[in-house]
């Protein structure tokens, strides 16, 4: 587990919102890049990074990367449309279907024929970030800005990322911070309540929710990470386990050397 050494409040949340500010610009800086582009899926996770960019005088693009009609057809993108025309933001869609169809290993494939179906249905959807990254790190280097992360804290603790997929950026401001925090932050940036008021999504597929799927909610997490223990033995039991699975995700790759 890693050490988290401070806590937003709504009593210091001003002084954080400045301070990840500074570091986002210091990150800009040192890179010599014009900015930070950012993938919109309407979650408050990226509303709260569009907008800390922003309250820094930050150079933010936002890209919106709907799989087919899924999000047009979806409260998803009237949500990520309120926040952009909220505040004013430059932003692009790109429909990442014909990409994604394109590489998927045929469905009458050998390779498929003994593996499980919630492998293969889980292997298809997270073909779904992973191509969102390439159109995002494409981008930044067509613009020469950074690929600005999302990931927070609680999502880490339990490898809830796709790995080569959303848990890859060039920094991330949020991979200290728990839910519980990010919602404090959204509040005090005025991310739109409809944002803050839906249900956490990595909108994988339709009517897909974090919580459902991780068979935790974020609270339960959050407890962990600050008070050591959920509150339920049995919970605190998954969150090991799962951290324990997912240390591929957050440590470096491993290399050879003798």
């Amino acid at each position: 587990m890693e050490n988290k050494n401070f806590v937003i409040t709504e009593e210091n949340v001003s002084e954080y919102c400045k301070k990840i500010g500074s570091w986002i610009k210091e990150n800009i800086e040192n890179a010599k890049t014009n900015g930070v582009v950012l993938g919109m899926s309407s979650g408050v996770d990226c509303s709260v990074v569009a907008r800390l960019c922003q309250n820094a005088g930050i150079n933010t693009h936002l890209i919106l990367m709907p799989y087919g009609n899924d999000m047009t057809n979806s409260k998803s993108y009237s949500d990520a449309m309120e926040l952009i025309n909220k505040f004013h933001f430059d932003y692009h869609v790109f429909d990442i279907k014909p990409a994604v169809d394109a590489i998927q290993i045929p469905s009458n494939s050998e390779i498929l024929k003994n593996a499980s179906k919630t492998n293969i249905e889980l292997s298809k959807a997270n073909i779904r970030p992973r191509m969102r990254m390439t159109y995002l790190y494409q981008y930044a280097q067509i613009n020469n800005l950074l690929v600005i992360g999302t990931s927070n804290l609680s999502e880490r603790t339990v490898g809830y990322s796709t790995k080569w997929g959303d848990g890859v950026s060039d920094l991330n401001p949020l991979g200290m911070i728990t839910k519980r925090e990010v919602y404090i932050l959204a509040k005090y940036l005025q991310v739109p309540e409809c944002i803050i008021n839906k249900k956490p999504s990595a909108d994988l597929w339709e009517g897909q929710t974090d919580e459902e799927e991780l068979g935790i909610k974020y609270e339960q997490i959050d407890e962990f990470i600050l008070n050591g223990t959920s509150g339920d033995e049995q919970t605190d039991n998954l969150i090991k386990i799962k951290n324990e699975r997912s240390m591929h995700k957050i440590n470096p790759i491993p290399i050879f050397n003798i």
